[in-house]
């Protein structure tokens, strides 16, 4: 049973300048980005963009520079007032929101991490963490005890005393990350959270990040421009290209079926093995297969199956998240798989 949407975005249109709704009433709806900005000085950041996001789920809003990304997960927490359109948080449009009720969305269900850290270089790593819960009048003791919860999470043991001039870009992106979820939001956005770390540091940030959620299971709003990250994080992801979006869908079905040549060229380098599952290529389960038999999940990657495959020298069952067998799969149907993809 798939989980109930907890997001929908409908015809969010961002528009800056002097008269941005009268140009919006005015303009042909149809001209590019470059067309109205020439016409009336005013520019298009975000075009016409809906879609929706299900409770529980990893959703990456993906572009270059420029592409209106930013804009558009500011409009999701009304950092940014859009210029039109409704924006719905579990079936309420937050757009007739009034200041106290905003307050209150971003301090008990919203959090954020951004790119630069910004922590407290005067607060101590766990008065850091503890930030947001002093905001919501939380007893010291108490929001200590959650701080270092959180502070272990996130494996910072041990620097709970230290100031962020003492961490690492990682570690201090750490601290970001238990900040946001030391106050147990339903929502956690992050902008471009890992673009200005070290690659290997990247990686263990992206990990530590995936293994955080299979355990929280929040739902995620992740920005990048890095196509990927956008398919090792996202359960869905978004594509935009001048304030609109190109494409949505899953990793499998933007790498096998890119929408146009601007998604077709964040693809082109992508080992489609990688991102391939094995719940696109399995057949329905034979009468020979039983409980007894060795099982995969049917979320695992096709790389990670063809030693499995060998090694059991038969049909592997494939399981659903409640163990139950949906289908089985076996080498030559993985090895078929790769090589019609690559």
């Amino acid at each position: 049973m798939s989980e109930p949407t907890k997001i929908v975005c409908r015809n969010i249109w961002k528009i800056f300048g002097t008269y941005p709704k009268r140009t919006l009433e005015t303009i042909d709806r149809s001209l590019s980005r470059a067309a109205v900005q020439a016409q009336t000085g005013h520019v298009i950041a975000v075009k016409d963009v809906s879609f929706e996001i299900r409770k529980g789920e990893t959703f990456v809003v993906m572009g270059l520079s420029g592409s209106g990304k930013s804009t558009l997960v500011r409009c999701i927490s009304r950092l940014i007032d859009p210029t039109a359109g409704e924006m719905l948080i579990d079936g309420e449009d937050i757009m007739e929101y009034s200041e106290a009720r905003l307050m209150e969305l971003r301090r008990f269900r919203m959090s954020m991490v951004f790119q630069h850290f910004g922590l407290f270089p005067h607060r101590r790593v766990i008065d850091n963490i503890a930030f947001g819960l002093e905001i919501r009048g939380m007893d010291k003791k108490e929001r200590r005890i959650r701080a270092m919860e959180v502070l272990e999470k996130v494996g910072l043991q041990g620097w709970a005393d230290h100031y962020p001039r003492e961490l690492s870009g990682g570690m201090q992106q750490r601290v970001g990350l238990a900040r946001a979820m030391a106050v147990d939001p339903e929502i956690l956005i992050f902008d471009e959270p890992f673009s200005a770390l070290d690659p290997l540091i990247r990686r263990e940030m992206q990990d530590e990040l995936l293994n955080i959620q299979a355990e929280v299971q929040k739902t995620m709003i992740f920005i990048t421009h890095d196509f990927l990250e956008a398919i090792k994080m996202g359960d869905h992801i978004a594509i935009m290209k001048d304030g609109e979006i190109s494409q949505i869908g899953t990793p499998e079905e933007i790498v096998a079926h890119p929408a146009d040549d601007y998604v077709r060229e964040f693809t082109e380098d992508v080992p489609r093995y990688k991102v391939l599952s094995v719940g696109k290529i399995m057949r329905d389960p034979s009468p020979r297969l039983t409980t007894d038999g060795v099982c995969c999940s049917l979320g695992a990657k096709l790389d990670s199956l063809i030693d499995l495959a060998i090694e059991t020298q038969g049909p592997l069952g494939v399981v659903d998240a409640n163990g139950n067998i949906v289908g089985e799969i076996d080498q030559a149907m993985i090895l078929k798989a790769m090589d019609s993809r690559s």
